[in-house]
């Protein structure tokens, strides 16, 4: 069902002490505000959404970005009645009803967003509703019988309806029209001198309007953030949920409490996962893959049967099956690593390709770099591709053993079969098939003694 749809971020977040505005404030790699946009994406391409911006206003409007989106400013911020008396005249009155949510409750599900909607129907005011156990600092829903009659803010709230329990999560749909004309009759004659939005409950039943209300799943989707406690407590309820989805599809994780995903993983049968480890961005695991305990995983492919062992750190890099990484590796953006590659302790490689069965097992780096079947790339030896202004090229032909301490100044090509001498510095091609060496004569001077410190 089309609506539009309102979401409210126009709060500056005191308690967050931060200069960040509060909508900006990540969970799970994302800002509050894009989880709640993702979230309207999902209702469908026809839903006209606009977002209520107030304090730091331009920093949240460059921060998002969807099709058709539209922004309205409310300065000052008089509260949520306030706010949508400024977004009121946005809205299209095509569309019958007007779904609001708010932008720092980042977990609301599309599923329950759509409910409302469907509750609402352009005829009846549609409150999403949830029960707690410690119900402090929420509007109480006050009832007859199971007829909604009203919202109470806690700090307007008596002694007796603190004790209710169903409190208002803050977000609503309405008959759009019906909401325009309501909120223009607000006033702020209330202890807080704001425009309270909860306020239309009570004309909609003076009108007699039906209000109903909607109850949500689960507290999480409903909880807003309004400190650094708060988003911390968010965070590890949204990873452990993310968590049990991957065990219950077969993932194997050590400890869902030490497990972080900000973005997407996908997993193939029998992946395990050690503690602490990040995935971020776009992931893919084949099966069989291990995964070490604290490695840093971002935008990458991990085919069937790799291992990754701790510490290791991948960022913008695709690995073939069977492969060994780690521990301490680094894979930067462009590495491209084939079938049965081994990387070892503190190897970096970017933009490099390495083919079935390459070897880097220590202390090297390959940069820029097209690296043969079965090489040899020995400890401490690197590719010096840039020469100040630009990137060149090495090129490692298949059955190349580079020893220790070399250094690969770019462009350059070994060819296939080439040994290269441990300590060697090579500027120029080097043949296929023969040992090349690139260093100072050994020399022993006779009769040469160490300086020692003068007396004082």
């Amino acid at each position: 069902m089309a609506s539009n749809v309102v979401i409210m971020a126009a709060g500056k977040g005191t308690r967050m002490k931060s200069a960040l505005p509060k909508v900006l404030h990540k969970l799970a790699g994302r800002s509050l505000l894009q989880h709640v946009l993702s979230t309207v994406s999902a209702l469908g391409p026809q839903q006209r959404t606009v977002v209520i911006t107030g304090h730091g206003a331009e920093a949240v409007e460059a921060a998002v970005t969807a099709p058709g989106l539209q922004f309205v400013r409310q300065q000052p911020q008089l509260g949520t009645g306030h706010a949508i008396q400024q977004v009121s005249p946005a809205l299209d009155t095509a569309l019958d009803t007007t779904l609001i949510l708010n932008g720092d409750v980042p977990l609301i599900r599309a599923e329950t967003a759509q409910a409302l909607v469907q509750a609402c129907g352009g005829q009846r005011l549609a409150l999403l509703t949830i029960e707690l156990a410690d119900a402090t600092g929420y509007g109480r829903i006050v009832r007859e019988g199971e007829q909604v009659r009203a919202i109470v803010e806690h700090k307007d709230a008596s002694p007796a309806q603190r004790q209710i329990r169903e409190v208002y999560t803050g977000m609503m749909a309405a008959p759009t029209a019906l909401l325009q004309r309501w909120v223009s009759r607000l006033d702020n004659d209330n202890a807080q001198g704001e425009y309270y939005l909860t306020d239309i409950v009570a004309m909609a039943v003076a009108e007699g309007v039906p209000v109903v209300a909607a109850q949500a799943a689960s507290e999480t989707e409903v909880l807003g953030v309004n400190s650094p406690l708060q988003l911390a407590d968010l965070e590890r309820r949204f990873q452990r949920q993310q968590a049990e989805a991957l065990m219950e599809a077969g993932v194997r994780l050590a400890d869902p409490a030490r497990f972080d995903l900000r973005g997407r993983l996908g997993c193939g049968q029998d992946v395990d996962i050690d503690v602490g480890c990040v995935f971020e961005g776009e992931v893919t695991l084949g099966d069989g893959v291990r995964v070490g305990p604290y490695c840093v995983i971002r935008d990458a492919r991990i085919d069937a049967g790799t291992q990754l062992a701790a510490f290791t750190h991948i960022d913008g890099a695709q690995v073939g099956a069977g492969a060994q990484i780690g521990p301490f590796a680094r894979l930067r953006p462009g590495a491209q690593l084939g079938d049965e590659v081994h990387i070892g302790n503190f190897v970096e490689v970017k933009n490099s390709t390495l083919a079935r069965g390459a070897k880097a097992n220590h202390l090297a780096y390959l940069g820029d770099a097209t690296v043969g079947e079965r090489v040899n790339y020995g400890a401490g030896s690197i590719t010096a591709n840039y020469d100040g202004a630009n990137k060149h090229r090495t090129v490692i032909g298949d059955d190349v053993h580079v020893g220790s301490n070399c250094v690969l100044v770019a462009p350059v090509t070994l060819g296939a079969g080439a040994t290269i001498g441990g300590g060697s510095t090579i500027a120029k091609d080097a043949p296929a098939g023969q040992l090349t060496v690139a260093r100072a004569k050994q020399l022993t001077l006779p009769g040469w003694t160490r300086p020692v410190k003068k007396a004082k």
